[in-house]
């Protein structure tokens, strides 16, 4: 899916994320039903305030969440830049990314790459909790001879404190909200071959149906081979951009016996559709018994998958109080 830079310069990625390879799953490319599912939420929808550029425009690709939504406990507030941030200016951009609450919450700005910076709590967000970001980018420098020309901002609510854990080795996930659990679920997981990741992470998006293939993502392309499908499947929960999904599969209807996916986690057609239509953007999946180790933190959303520690080495202004809106 192609970017589309506007005249203030910014670039609507809103499918970025689905586009990945996928470990069970190939291009990812939803059908034409999935456009009746909501929106990817992954797109500048801020209230941009133009003035005049001090050099060349530092551009962005996303912020999310998208303005005006509610998200999970887990979701980061992710920024990213078309062109690399110099590492001698990313403390005068952080300090321009203002985070503020309707409660008190102690978090902190890491970068991920050149491009990529996010927010996110040291624990999970207070359910409830309303969140803006205020991005006053006129006039900072990327470092590299480019100058923010824009301001935004993006406001979002956090909603139920909805999580879910998968036992890999149980055939098993556990649906909890406010700590209560909801409801338990057979599943299939990644085979011994194909493992799943292990960790947390915070669902991206989700769609009706979502075409997968083993070509697309190296598995093979010969239709001879075992391992070889092309399947557009329904109900499907993404969780990193690699390609890894909760939903059903016609090659495993009755999941809860056997290691039944190329990584992905694999639900009865009934609980598929229960868990996307109760599961939003941001709620925390956390997987474990699986032996590929914990997803990287900038695999969609799984920036709980690094200690507090670890995130704060890659921030430039270390924790941060919330101040109250």
């Amino acid at each position: 899916m192609g970017r589309i830079k506007g005249n203030i310069g910014i670039a609507l990625v809103a499918c970025a994320v689905v586009a990945g390879a996928s470990a069970c799953g190939g291009n990812a490319s939803a059908s034409a039903t999935a456009s009746k599912s909501p929106n990817p939420k992954a797109s500048v929808t801020a209230h941009p305030s133009p003035t005049g550029p001090s050099g060349p425009p530092m551009l962005l690709d996303t912020i999310v969440p998208e303005d005006g939504s509610t998200v999970g406990v887990a979701m980061p507030i992710s920024v990213v830049f078309t062109d690399p941030v110099a590492v001698s200016a990313r403390a005068a951009i952080e300090q321009r990314l203002k985070v503020t609450t309707s409660v008190p919450v102690t978090g902190a700005w890491h970068w991920f790459s050149s491009t990529r910076v996010d927010w996110r709590p040291e624990k999970y967000w207070p359910s409830g909790t309303k969140v803006t970001l205020d991005a006053d980018l006129n006039g900072v420098g990327d470092g590299n001879g480019e100058y923010g020309v824009h301001s935004y901002q993006h406001t979002f609510t956090i909603g139920p404190d909805t999580e879910a854990t998968v036992s890999v080795p149980g055939h098993t996930m556990k649906v909890y909200r406010n700590g209560s659990l909801v409801r338990t679920m057979p599943i299939d997981a990644g085979s011994p071959s194909f493992p799943s990741w292990d960790g947390t992470m915070a669902v991206i998006d989700k769609q009706r149906e979502v075409r997968m293939t083993s070509c697309s993502v190296g598995i093979t392309c010969d239709k001879s081979n075992p391992n070889y499908y092309d399947l557009t499947l329904p109900w499907d929960v993404q969780l990193t951009t690699s390609g890894t999904y909760v939903h059903y599969s016609t090659g495993d209807p009755y999941p809860g016996h056997s290691y039944g996916s190329h990584g992905c986690v694999h639900l009865s057609m009934s609980d598929a559709q229960w868990f996307y239509n109760y599961v939003e953007q941001g709620d925390p999946i956390t997987i474990t018994g699986s032996p590929r180790g914990d997803a990287a933190g900038d695999n969609g959303y799984a920036a709980f998958n690094l200690t507090w520690s670890q995130w704060l080495a890659g921030s430039t202004t270390g924790a941060q109080t919330t101040s109250t809106s």
